[in-house]
């Protein structure tokens, strides 16, 4: 065990929940928090991954590989896309949220599980964020928070408890690549996926693909652009692109930033 006062409280305050279940999205928070509760509880611990047409494929299989090395139980729960957020609205977080947790909890609930905890850390206090409100009305519970536990912290834990997310980048769902108020379609989400898997397999870490209709906006890490000034390999991205489905493919002279659609909105959110 690691010698660290934040660490030391968070597994005691897990201890206190006695059983748990745990929204599991395989991303630095949530592998953290499942590390420390496998400490803390035990058996007494499970994970839950929500798998919908807005997760990528490849992020569930992370999941399941993560969790086993744990050695957690793991359940994968399937959920469509619920017809309250069809037309994308900006407060498309909340909904989904509620919808997605209110999934957990009656599994949670039918298991005799005592809680359900996910993985908001102290770092996120400091932004608008609308699902946090879904939690609240939930009686989710957020240890990382409660113990205010920084996202640089847990990566700094993260790595001394030897996982391999210790740098892994943010990835927010699918649902953060559509512009408010453009439908959702499925379709859409499967060419962002297979979009940023591309990039990412050509050694794009950060990066994100936005779909606005039949177009493509590539946004890469700033440090990155660079490697994109070569017109061959920018031929070959259109062309892999348009494969994909996309009818034009543009690059986002800015780079990636976090919640890019939000600087349309009037209140901006923190949609990644």
């Amino acid at each position: 065990m690691i010698s660290h006062e934040k660490y030391s409280n968070l597994i005691s305050y897990l201890q206190t929940l006695e059983k748990v279940v745990l929204a599991f999205s395989g991303g630095v928070d949530s592998t953290f928090l499942l590390k420390a509760a496998k400490e803390a509880l035990g058996d007494n611990v499970k994970a839950i991954t929500i798998h919908s047409p807005y997760i990528p494929k490849w992020e569930i299989e992370e999941a399941k590989q993560l969790v086993r090395e744990i050695g957690v139980a793991h359940e994968i729960i399937e959920a469509s896309i619920i017809d309250e957020i069809r037309d994308n609205p900006e407060n498309r977080c909340y909904l989904c949220k509620t919808a997605i947790f209110s999934l957990i909890k009656s599994a949670a609930n039918s298991q005799g599980y005592h809680y359900i905890i996910d993985g908001t850390n102290f770092d996120d206090t400091g932004d608008y964020r609308p699902g946090l409100k879904a939690l609240k009305e939930l009686e989710v519970k957020s240890p990382l928070l409660e113990c205010q536990l920084t996202k640089l912290e847990i990566r700094s834990l993260s790595r001394e408890l030897e996982l391999n997310t210790w740098d892994k980048p943010a990835y927010a769902c699918l649902l953060t690549r559509i512009p408010y108020g453009q439908k959702l379609i499925e379709a859409d989400f499967e060419k962002i996926e297979n979009a940023e898997k591309y990039m990412m397999n050509r050694g794009f870490r950060a990066v994100r693909v936005r779909c606005h209709g039949n177009m493509a906006r590539i946004e890469v890490a700033k440090k990155d652009r660079i490697k994109l000034f070569d017109e061959e390999i920018l031929d070959e991205i259109s062309g892999k692109l348009k494969e994909f489905g996309f009818k034009y493919v543009t690059l986002d002279l800015e780079g990636y930033r976090v919640g890019s659609f939000n600087e349309t909105m009037v209140t901006p959110t923190t949609n990644s």
